[in-house]
Formats: C-alpha cells, structure tokens, sequence
C-alpha cells in the first residue's frame, strides 16, 4: 500500500473502526497543497479491505487533480465505508464516522458520494462541522450532471465542429443520481439516449420519461453511438473494452474511468476524443465547496460554467502537441499542485 502511496503521491492514509456499530472505514487523504482536503464518503461492498484502501487512494489522487482544475482552494480526499450487508443501526454507524472525521480537525471536509445520502450526510453532522452535502445544503448531484453537460457541448463542439446535440447518439452507462439528471438534461434538448444500468427499473424510468432504448451493459461498449458517456461506478475502459468503442468521444460523469494512462493512449491512437474525468465531472465538487464556504446559486452557477473552457484549454493543448487530453490534464493538475 506504502507503494501506491508513493507513486500517487497521497499524504496519508486513515483507518478507523467501531465494533459497536459495525463501521470499518478509510480515508485518504492525498493533498493539502492548495487547502483542506475535500471529498465525498462511498459507502459499499468491497472484496478485501486492501481494495477499499486502493479505492480511496485513486479517488483522492482524482480529488486533487479535479480541485486544481477547477479553480478552488482545496486538496483532495475521499472516504470509503465498507458495507456490510446487515448493519442493524445505520445512522449510528454514520454518527460514529462523523466522530472519526472529527478527530482529523478540519483536514478533511466530507460530502455524499456513491452509496451515501443527504441524509447520510445529517448524521455525519451530528459529531463534526465538517460536513457538506447535508440536507440544509442539497444534493449536488444536479450541479454535477449540469457541468458535465457543458462538457459534452463542449467536447461535441471541439470533436465534430458543432455543440448542437439534437440527434446526436449518447450512450449512457450507469442511470445513478447523476447519470439520471444528466440523461434528462440531455433528452431535453433532442438526443437520442442509449442506456444501461444494473437496475431494470432505473432503465424502463428512462425509457417511459426520455424515449431512451436499453442496451445491456455488455453490449453498450461496442453500440454505435456519436457519445459514450461512462456514469457508473469504477473504471470501466481498460485495454480490452476500449477496443470494442465505436464512437467519436467519451465524455462521462464518472470518476476514475480509465485503467491506466495507456488506455488513454489507445483512444488517442483510435481517434477517439476522451474528456478527462476530473475535468468534465468537477460540477458537484464546486457545488459542495461553495456551498460550505456559504455561496449564493449565481456564484456557484458562473463557476460551473468554467468547466467547458477548461475542457476545450485541455482539447487544445492536446491538440497541439500531438498528446491525449488525459496526460495534458494530469501535467497541469500536478504543475498547479507542485510547481
């Protein structure tokens, strides 16, 4: 683990556990360079403890780069609760990690992520200030579908000349909180939305409220499509899978979706244009980070409109020097964070 840490170049690495309530949990925190660390709380089902702790460490690396990026004051975490399937009080368990959030003194600041909720959020808040995305402050989950919709406007725009998306294909992989506000988003406007979800009932939603036509999460990799837009958990484009993509584009709200750098290589080398994950999906961090630091709507609205500009910057630099949109957005997250 020690390895991980060095080469991702995380600060630290916390675990914490309460037999009482059945809570095992980590938290990693990978910078403090530009301010305390900020990153949301997943809360499920992980085969050994030493793929939590990987989880957070990636994740967090991801934190501090999509921070940078954005603009904002603030380094990178993330927290990782390993669910177990009988937990018999879960808002005692979540009082009791808001009690080990505390104990870090302000170094870390928490939000809801995959598996948690507002409400999740509540009792965190009942044993640490530390806390956003509680119920008072709202769901960012719509803030983050919003940035990465200018994203796709934007990444449409740099790839096929035009950001008009009426028609255009738009596989949706993965119909959660965000997947879900971004394919409404998208169906307003006149897309023709391609899903999958492990969930049936989340797919038939999208097809009786969008028009959407499901596809099976195998076969969505390689179906036809103008956007392949990854939304799920976990990465999910390695060097087998993004063989099978037949698109112009990824362009995603969701973290940590390439394997390795040389995944991004790949699409590069196929012609695919690849919005950086920390980029394109910076929407709900911004909401969350002004939001607690007590911003008004139109603040955090003009800020979330920064996220397409920094996209085509990236595009561009890409561009030019003949290299994928991933390694130039990795080379500026690290210049501002190190110099």
């Amino acid at each position: 683990m020690f390895a991980l840490m060095q080469s991702t170049r995380t600060q630290s690495l916390h675990l914490f556990n309460d037999p009482a309530t059945g809570l095992k949990a980590v938290v990693a925190i990978h910078s403090e360079q530009l301010g305390p660390a900020m990153g949301g709380c997943r809360y499920l089902p992980y085969a050994d403890d030493e793929s939590a702790m990987t989880d957070a460490i990636r994740l967090a690396q991801g934190m501090s780069y999509k921070a940078a990026l954005a603009g904002l004051p603030l380094g990178g975490g993330k927290a990782v609760i390993m669910r177990n399937p009988h937990v018999e009080n879960r808002a005692a368990l979540f009082e009791a990690f808001g009690r080990f959030i505390d104990t870090l003194h302000g170094r870390f600041i928490i939000a809801v992520d995959s598996g948690t909720s507002t409400l999740d959020m509540d009792c965190i808040a009942q044993s640490t200030p530390h806390v956003t995305s509680t119920t008072a402050s709202g769901d960012p989950s719509p803030h983050a579908a919003m940035g990465v919709f200018a994203g796709i406007r934007a990444t449409t725009s740099f790839r096929l000349g035009s950001d008009d998306l009426r028609g255009l294909r738009i596989a949706i992989q993965g119909l959660g909180n965000v997947g879900y506000a971004l394919a409404e988003q998208l169906h307003a406007v006149g897309a023709e939305l391609l899903v999958s979800d492990l969930d049936p009932g989340r797919v038939r939603l999208a097809m009786e409220q969008f028009d959407a036509k499901p596809v099976t999460n195998d076969a969505l990799l390689s179906t036809p499509c103008d956007i392949f837009a990854p939304c799920g958990v976990g990465p999910v484009l390695n060097g087998q899978s993004v063989m099978q993509l037949r698109c112009a584009a990824v362009a995603g709200a969701a973290n940590n979706q390439l394997t390795t750098l040389q995944v991004a290589d790949q699409l590069e080398s196929r012609g695919i244009l690849y919005a950086p994950d920390y980029v394109i999906n910076a929407g709900g961090l911004i909401y969350v980070a002004l939001t607690h630091r007590g911003e008004d709507l139109g603040t955090i609205t003009a800020h979330l409109a920064r996220i397409p500009t920094r996209l085509t910057e990236v595009f561009g630099h890409a561009q030019a020097e003949k290299r994928s949109p991933a390694r130039v957005a990795q080379m500026l997250a690290e210049r501002l964070l190190y110099g």
